[in-house]
């Protein structure tokens, strides 16, 4: 579906202004010491433990979070936000004995992660461990939080509420690909702002529209692979995050200890009313 020129226009406004969004820093972290394995990681709560297996095809994310696994970071977060039929949250430091009502999320280490995104390989099927992170207008690159995760639950889809999201997902194509290019222009885009060039900025509105929709009319629409279809009938989970979100393991044992967290009761912000409370230790 081709968005027309106005459609952009919008989304052009939109982006300027989020490139000067104050946000975490996107250096990333100390990974030089590659691992070569497949690890597994334990998620021990006061509901149970959870097992998870690190996918090698997301190194970045992989050899990070064992990394901050090892130096003890996550021992005693919380999973902070969990909402029932969708996913658990956790990994914020802020949370460590955090007192009732102290609103959380915002915390992690002084760097981002580049996505890695392994798509259609990795998709949000349930039990998935994915990375949180800022959203698009203000994080374009879709870079990860350098500490948060979230395990997901999410439901089981009929093949026709699958169709039906593929054609909205295939919808979106056309804003996260001129995202995509303006963010290749970053610089451009802020010297022309600052020194208030509106003709540069339009014309360069009009070349990225121009380039966004010969992208779309020469790739194919958005559709969900056999093996998708069939664990989002089958087994459940989030569709509408993937290929939005890195999808870096999956859980191996425990999916009943997810299931249990992602039941209890919550208040403000999504937050558990009793905390739940992690230590994560790398299954050497």
């Amino acid at each position: 579906m081709i968005l027309p020129f106005t459609r952009w226009c919008v989304v052009a406004t939109m982006l300027v202004a989020s490139l000067f969004t104050k946000c975490t820093s996107t250096n990333q972290s100390n990974t030089d010491n590659m691992e070569s394995t497949t690890p597994q990681v334990r998620i021990s709560t006061n509901y149970g433990d959870i097992v998870v297996r690190l996918y090698d095809e997301t190194p970045e994310h992989r050899d990070n979070f064992l990394k901050l696994a090892r130096e003890g970071y996550y021992d005693g977060t919380l999973f902070h936000r969990v909402i029932k039929d969708f996913m658990i949250q956790g990994g914020d430091p802020d949370s460590k004995g955090a007192p009732a009502g102290k609103h959380l999320g915002a915390g992690g280490p002084e760097y981002t992660l580049p996505a890695e995104f392994v798509y259609p390989q990795y998709y949000h099927k349930r039990g998935v461990l994915s990375a949180a992170r800022q959203g698009d207008q203000v994080n374009p690159e879709r870079r990860s939080s350098g500490s948060q995760f979230y395990i997901v639950w999410g439901k089981k889809y009929s093949e026709a509420e699958l169709k039906q999201m593929a054609s909205q997902l295939d919808g979106q194509r056309g804003q996260q690909i001129f995202n995509g290019l303006a963010a290749q222009h970053r610089d451009s885009i802020q010297a022309m702002y600052q020194r208030g060039d509106q003709k540069g900025l339009m014309a360069l509105q009009q070349q990225l529209a121009a380039e966004t929709d010969k992208i779309l009319k020469s790739t194919p629409g958005f559709t969900f692979t056999p093996e998708q279809t069939k664990d989002y009938t089958t087994i459940g989970g989030t569709p509408f995050l993937d290929n939005q979100y890195t999808v870096f393991g999956e859980v191996v044992e425990g999916l009943d200890v997810v299931e249990k967290i992602q039941k209890v009761a919550t208040g403000s912000a999504d937050r558990p009313k009793e905390d739940v409370v992690m230590t994560v230790t790398v299954m050497e």
